[in-house]
């Protein structure tokens, strides 16, 4: 959480040198717009778990997860009249000493299903380098 002139300054600097000398960022953020403009594939996590992983553009254009997508819909739209639908979620995030079985996100998860609190989902690729670990995929 720093000055935003600085923030882009850094970020900036760091795109900088990563084309100048090839490198490789992990690049750790709770800020969507930020990963976005610097990343290439951005893995999204729940609770220490990778729930999806893809290519940016089709990663934002095509969320799969509930949980990116509802991270998604959270983003501000700079546009006052274009609407956007919000994923709200419902309850507490759990704790991370106390995971819950089966799919970490099943007690929030808008679209949870019998099989979701018993089995812990896999990471799937469904085409186009983008991966999701979900019941419904």
């Amino acid at each position: 959480m720093i000055d935003v002139s600085l923030r882009t300054t850094l970020i900036d600097l760091m795109l900088d040198l990563q084309k100048e000398l090839g490198l490789t960022y992990l690049f750790i953020t709770h800020d969507l717009a930020v990963a976005k403009y610097i990343s290439d594939r951005i893995a999204i996590m729940y609770l220490g778990k990778i729930v999806e992983l893809g290519e940016k553009g089709e990663l934002f254009s095509h969320p799969l997860h509930p949980y990116t997508q509802a991270l998604l819909s959270a983003i501000p739209v700079p546009n006052p009249e274009r609407k956007r639908e919000t994923v709200e979620l419902k309850g507490e995030v759990p704790s991370a000493i106390n995971i819950p079985s089966g799919c970490r996100f099943h007690p929030r998860c808008p679209k949870a299903f019998e099989k979701c609190p018993l089995e812990q989902p896999v990471l799937v690729d469904v085409g186009k380098q983008h991966l999701v670990a979900c019941h419904l995929y």
